[in-house]
């Protein structure tokens, strides 16, 4: 059954544009606060976490959201800015029944969106997404007096968030001698992830760390790494990291300034527990995995699986094999013996140590894996679109890969946070791979209207 609100990865859009409005957020927060009472605590008592990114909008969602909370009776615990897998870790220690972010991730702060996680610190299963829209099709009422939640701010969520990411790499690793530059979007992780790599030792320069609830993604962030690498080259660093608004993706550069993405970056941290004897038989990545990576894997004895792209999925399919590695070239990277959910600063520290160990040779160990050249475009629809019902969509698709043959893929997929079709494909030669994608990209656009 299609959901009308919920897409990939929660509810997502514009601020002001039905449903990111203020009047929506307080119906929501009524509604999942009904479903998680009823579906988590029998009807009984409950908490629910929120924490939010650095936009503007943020004051208003939070606000709203809290009091469709209290509404129907559930506690509240507010964190304020925090990057979404410190939520995700606070549901979890606070034994709450459910936690709450407000932000749109990687997206410019014009936008805003809901994210959800149940009391295990996991993206909410599609049949409770299913209850809460549909508790949402009720009418609003306010439980009896003596039933109103209460609310709570947690003055000192950033310090424990802080000390469980330095708890996740070994008691004497230090970053001594290593300089770092960090990128933090103007968004959930400046007031984090400086603090977690200085106090390992590092030397850290910073950007992005300046949050004024409108600069959020703007020219920063792991959206945008050309102030990164410039910053990289101009002060020497050994290497850059770049997190989105949100904190749950992360990307590098190395002494170059060079990209590394987050199938790279997924390819360090597998190789490197598999030389210590810490790896699993395999690694998850998505359909948008770069096929390099695959090869690689296999190359050193790894299996690879790919699943539908969102880390919901990469989350379902590691889970399914009893891996505890997957993750997505954008840089999602989910380290599942370590905590629940995508994490930018618990990924980055896991990169690290396959650094340090390499003697600070980030360029060194992406050496090791050869990327396939990979061209997307992004095609503008005007809602959600199902490319079952255009037949000549797929004849499109059907004659690039046969041009393609054996060298290449092709991937058409609708975002499922934005009203776009993406369109993918990758092969031997870059020249080839960047006309064939443009070729397609504008027949899927003249065939989707």
């Amino acid at each position: 059954m299609s959901k009308r609100y919920f897409g990939t990865d929660g509810i997502r859009g514009t601020v002001g544009q039905a449903p990111i409005t203020a009047d929506f957020m307080l119906k929501l927060g009524w509604a999942s606060g009904r479903v998680f009472a009823r579906e988590m605590a029998g009807d009984g008592r409950c908490t629910v976490i929120i924490g939010k990114d650095t936009r503007v909008s943020g004051y208003m969602f939070e606000s709203a959201l809290e009091a469709g909370l209290v509404a129907a009776g559930v506690d509240v615990k507010l964190l304020g800015p925090m990057p979404t897998p410190a939520v995700a870790l606070m549901t979890r220690t606070q034994a709450a029944a459910a936690g709450i972010v407000i932000s749109a991730s990687h997206n410019p702060f014009e936008d805003n969106g809901i994210k959800f996680f149940g009391a295990d610190g996991a993206k909410l299963p599609d049949e409770i997404e299913h209850a809460i829209e549909n508790q949402l099709q009720e009418d609003l009422t306010t439980v009896e007096s003596h039933r109103i939640g209460k609310v709570l701010r947690v003055v000192d969520a950033a310090g424990r968030y802080i000390e469980f990411c330095k708890s996740t790499v070994p008691e004497n690793f230090k970053l001594r001698g290593l300089r770092i530059a960090v990128d933090c979007a103007h968004g959930a992780t400046y007031h984090i992830a400086p603090s977690v790599l200085s106090e390992l030792g590092a030397e850290v320069i910073t950007m992005g760390v300046q949050p004024d609830g409108f600069n959020i993604n703007e020219g920063v962030g792991s959206t945008d790494m050309a102030a990164l690498s410039a910053l990289v080259r101009e002060r020497q660093a050994d290497l850059g990291i770049a997190f989105d608004g949100d904190g749950d993706r992360v990307l590098f550069v190395d002494a170059d300034g060079e990209l590394v993405d987050g199938d790279e970056l997924v390819f360090i941290i597998a190789t490197h527990r598999l030389a210590t004897g810490h790896s699993d038989a395999g690694v998850v990545g998505t359909q948008m995995s770069n096929l390099g990576l695959e090869l690689a894997l296999r190359e050193a004895g790894l299996q690879f699986a790919r699943a539908k792209v969102g880390d919901r999925y990469v989350k379902e399919m590691m889970e399914a094999n009893g891996w505890h590695l997957g993750g997505e070239s954008s840089g999602h990277i989910i380290c599942a013996d370590i905590t629940t959910t995508g994490d930018g600063i618990v990924a980055a520290l896991q990169v690290l140590i396959a650094v340090q160990a390499a003697g600070g040779d980030l360029a060194g160990l992406r050496g090791g894996m050869t990327k396939y050249p990979q061209v997307m475009i992004n095609v503008p629809v005007g809602g959600k679109v199902d490319l079952a019902d255009y037949p000549e969509v797929h004849k499109a698709v059907a004659r690039v890969e046969a041009q393609l043959g054996e060298r290449g893929r092709v991937l058409l997929r609708p975002s499922g946070t934005e009203p776009k079709v993406r369109v993918m494909v990758e092969g031997e030669d870059a020249n080839e791979v960047g006309a064939l994608c443009t070729g397609l990209a504008q027949e899927v656009e003249s065939l989707l209207g």
